[in-house]
């Protein structure tokens, strides 16, 4: 049974071959004959290797400029990270988080099919996080077995069909139209970047970071693969020479013997490359996820649309991409400085440091969603104040893991820590029991709603 489980868990977690046996799974819905349905699963699964394989150039190229910005300014804390808090986690929670994970595949179809949440959560690297965290909010609460996989599993089903629902008006202005929505459950900051980005209002003259004009002189930096590489070595080579100077040994060992200048221009341009086979795997996956996902809709989940990761807004907006990752690192460093005023003032806080990773998906996101709804200013408002919320989010998340025993790292995007903090805390109020009752009935809400007030409407 665990080895069946594991593999289930393998499958799932993994994006490509999850969104390949959907894409397929909606071809055969459709009857299309043999070699539409071999090639639009290969398209898919290839579109999304594409696409990670551009994540992992860029976090490659950004990661070391996180770990710069801490030499040169000399500042220790917790770098938020999903990744290594759910390999922490999945030590003692290995069959819970996978139970969790699967049975929570199949509560957000039951939402789907039955309530008007009509969104199926593709993202399986992040359901796979949020069980692990799911998992271990459920331990705390005292629940064990089977009443802990149940409980976990609805929380799961509700949390992958209510984030994308909150995201969906956003999503429509960005995308302009109502084919795909965002599977990321960094969507609590998106959505008020894009309530900020409101504030800015959205006319039909509002300068938006697409309309970004250069003088005829600096026409080559309309192209984004420029700009994006020019405006990373900008940051890269202040924060290396900057390293250099202030913590040398350090610098060299990340620098590993080549010259801090040409390091600079390497990853800032790897970086660029890294954003560019990003933008070509969503548009593949695009291209081919959307036509496939017709069969699931018409047949399985009427009016269902395939909610997926946040790299699939960036084609819509690049230069929100760039912008909104610069303006969420500043509001990191910012929420970083008013932390350790806290610390300094006696107050027991965590020192959170601007995970590189999480303010460029995370931050490009939210900017690309304040720039759909307020433009340029929309953009660099709502990307700076997501750097601060979702720093002082994590910090709030760290007690809470901490008392599990998880030291020195947490999770960083926001859905993980409200989710964490909500239920974190309301653990310490309420008895197991009456925690699963909650939880049964946030889940059979929005059912119970379609069939009695939405049938009204």
């Amino acid at each position: 049974m665990l080895t069946v489980l594991n593999f289930v868990q393998q499958v799932l977690s993994t994006p490509a071959i999850f969104v390949g046996l959907i894409a397929l799974l909606g071809l055969l819905l459709q009857k299309k004959d043999a070699q539409t349905c071999f090639k639009g699963t290969i398209k898919t699964i290839l579109g999304f290797i594409v696409l990670n394989a551009g994540a992992s150039v860029v976090q490659d190229a950004i990661i070391p400029f996180g770990e710069l910005f801490q030499s040169a300014f000399g500042v220790e804390g917790v770098v938020p990270n999903n990744e290594a808090i759910t390999s922490l986690g999945l030590t003692d929670y290995a069959v819970q988080t996978a139970s969790i994970f699967a049975l929570g595949m199949c509560f957000n179809l039951i939402l789907a099919r039955f309530s008007k949440l009509k969104f199926i959560f593709l993202t399986g690297h992040h359901a796979l996080y949020m069980s692990c965290l799911v998992a271990i909010l459920m331990s705390i609460a005292g629940l064990e077995g089977a009443k802990l996989i149940l409980t976990g599993a609805l929380l799961m089903g509700f949390v992958m069909s209510v984030f994308p629902a909150l995201m969906q008006p956003t999503i429509r202005k960005v995308i302009g139209d109502d084919s795909l929505a965002l599977g990321h459950f960094g969507s609590g900051c998106y959505w008020l970047s894009a309530q900020i980005g409101k504030l800015f209002g959205r006319k039909e003259d509002t300068t938006t970071t697409e309309d970004i004009h250069f003088p005829q002189g600096l026409s080559f930096l309309r192209e984004n693969t420029i700009s994006i590489a020019l405006a990373m070595f900008l940051c890269y080579i202040v924060v290396s020479g900057v390293a250099v100077f202030t913590s040398p040994e350090a610098a060299a060992e990340i620098f590993a013997g080549e010259n801090w200048v040409l390091y600079s221009i390497i990853k800032s341009i790897t970086f660029s490359a890294g954003i560019y086979i990003v933008l070509s795997g969503v548009r593949m996956l695009i291209n081919e996820v959307v036509p496939a996902f017709k069969g699931i809709s018409e047949k399985l989940v009427p009016n269902a649309k395939p909610a997926l990761d946040c790299p699939t807004v960036f084609p819509f907006a690049p230069n929100a991409v760039l912008i909104g990752f610069l303006c969420s690192f500043v509001g990191g460093i910012v929420a970083l400085a008013v932390l350790a005023l806290m610390g300094q003032a006696g107050m027991a806080v965590a020192i959170i440091l601007p995970g590189a990773v999480l303010h460029f998906f995370c931050g490009a996101t939210a900017g690309v969603c304040g720039n759909a709804t307020g433009g340029l200013k929309g953009c660099v408002a709502g990307a700076f104040v997501h750097g601060i919320v979702a720093t002082f989010l994590a910090a709030g998340l760290y007690p809470i893991l901490g008392s599990m025993g998880f030291a020195n790292t947490t999770f960083s995007d926001t859905d993980f820590t409200l989710v964490g903090i909500v239920f974190g805390n309301l653990v310490k109020f309420v008895s197991s029991n009456t925690l699963m009752v909650i939880v049964m009935i946030l889940f059979l809400l929005p059912i119970l709603y379609n069939y009695t007030l939405g049938r009204e409407k």
